[in-house]
């Protein structure tokens, strides 16, 4: 599908491309029933991007629209996706519903427009895969990037590069510890370096945004590495949020039993909302 804008034609199945490629999030919006008159037919699909923008694709005019782009940014909140019925005020009532109601997972909305028409809209959020951010090249490291990207997980290894051939497939790697390039919006950060660059890693680790934290070692190793680190003036609330060590408690003792555990933590925390 084209759209012709001012300025030059934005094809759909591009923009999605483009959009995963950068990893933004966004929603699809697909028209899948019509009745009565309407501007939109069923198959008419839309890109809605975070900022409540339509990048491409059309659904039709400002019927639907408001609804639609209220149900995609939910939709890119909680991860879930959403059945939008817009309906004239005679058919709401005929449903027993009003603008606003959700009743048997659809959400119902108001057509003001003259046509008083009905537009079923699924929206789809699709969101770019959590970062697993490991910083380490050691066997631990090994074990968490082959069972993260067995979990979807997107691989990032920040290690030597004469480091990188340790590892199997991963998504990207780079040669130390800046992370500045990397966008993600979530990202799970594990310091696996186990003696070989500790301080630097974590120190990179806790100023990198992440929704977690995790450093491979004992309490006491992790305590000694935050007070040096404070002692150089790092934000404590930033030492403070540090988890260590890594992993829930399950008696692992082998790299790939160690990186279950971790990961294991890493999902709990990631799912935990979700089923809430």
């Amino acid at each position: 599908m084209i759209v012709m804008t001012a300025s030059k034609p934005i094809d759909l199945l591009d923009e999605m491309r483009t959009l995963k490629e950068t990893g933004e999030p966004f929603a699809i919006a697909t028209v899948v029933r019509t009745v009565s008159l309407t501007a939109a037919k069923a198959g008419a699909k839309a890109v809605i991007r975070g900022d409540g923008s339509m990048s491409a694709g059309w659904i039709g005019g400002g019927c639907a629209r408001a609804a639609v782009l209220k149900a995609a940014r939910e939709a890119l909140g909680d991860g879930k996706p959403r059945l939008v019925s817009v309906q004239p005020g005679d058919a709401l009532q005929e449903h027993g519903v009003e603008a606003g109601e959700m009743k048997d997972g659809i959400e119902f909305a108001r057509n003001m427009c003259p046509s008083q028409g009905t537009m079923d809209v699924f929206v789809e959020p699709v969101l770019p895969k959590p970062e697993l951010l490991i910083c380490g090249a050691t066997p631990v490291a090994v074990a968490l990037a082959d069972l993260g990207r067995r979990l979807g997980f997107l691989v990032v290894i920040a290690a030597p590069a004469e480091d990188h051939a340790r590892f199997g497939e991963i998504d990207i790697a780079i040669p130390g510890c800046d992370f500045s390039r990397l966008m993600a919006a979530e990202r799970y950060i594990v310091i696996a370096t186990q003696g070989r660059g500790d301080e630097a890693a974590l120190s990179a680790g806790i100023a990198a945004p992440a929704r977690l934290v995790s450093f491979v070692g004992s309490h006491r190793k992790a305590a000694a590495l935050r007070a040096s680190l404070a002692a150089k003036g790092v934000d404590s609330d930033r030492l403070a949020a540090l988890h260590s060590p890594a992993g829930l408690d399950i008696g692992a003792v082998t790299p790939e039993e160690i990186a279950l555990s971790i990961l294991g933590e890493i999902v709990e925390l990631r799912r935990r909302g979700r089923r809430a």
